[in-house]
């Protein structure tokens, strides 16, 4: 038997998000999203949601780009650490310890120490309560050459005998 929770806000599992921009000086900044996901094929797109209060908010609407970076586990300190701290106060990239790399395609940094980047170009917003919803058109997926090993190696064993 079910039991009804209400209208909430569940959808888990969901992957940890660090969305990365760079500031008005050009200071590449990180935070911690909760809410994202994939929101079209085609264009490939990936929508995160901001609350205007967030420093990052207005690093995307200036520099109409964001990077997308999903940490290993080795890193879940660090990811942590990014939805602590603001970007007003502190360098997050100093304090966390890892490497800001300036986009190849994106007017945005990436973190070089996390396999999976997604570089896009901010193509909508849309004003949802509390949140504004940035829809980003997926312009390059970097993914660290060793995470297709381990994906390789799960595919294989579910089949084997």
């Amino acid at each position: 038997m079910k039991k009804s929770l209400g209208a909430k806000t569940i959808a888990y599992p969901t992957p940890v998000f660090i969305v990365c921009s760079y500031d008005r000086e050009g200071n590449p900044n990180a935070m911690n999203v909760a809410w994202g996901g994939i929101c079209c094929s085609n264009p490939p797109c990936v929508t995160v949601s901001l609350r205007k209060a967030t420093y990052s908010y207005n690093c995307i609407i200036e520099r109409k780009a964001y990077t997308i970076n999903i940490p290993s586990e080795k890193y879940a300190k660090q990811a942590d650490y990014f939805g602590v701290v603001s970007g007003k106060d502190v360098n997050k990239f100093s304090g966390a310890g890892l490497t800001p790399v300036k986009g190849e395609f994106v007017d945005a940094p990436y973190i070089n120490e996390f396999p999976v980047i997604l570089e896009c170009k901010l193509i909508h917003t849309y004003e949802i309560g509390l949140h504004t919803q940035f829809v980003g058109e997926i312009i390059d997926v970097k993914v660290e050459e060793s995470a297709f090993n381990i994906e390789a190696s799960l595919i294989s064993r579910r089949l084997s005998p």
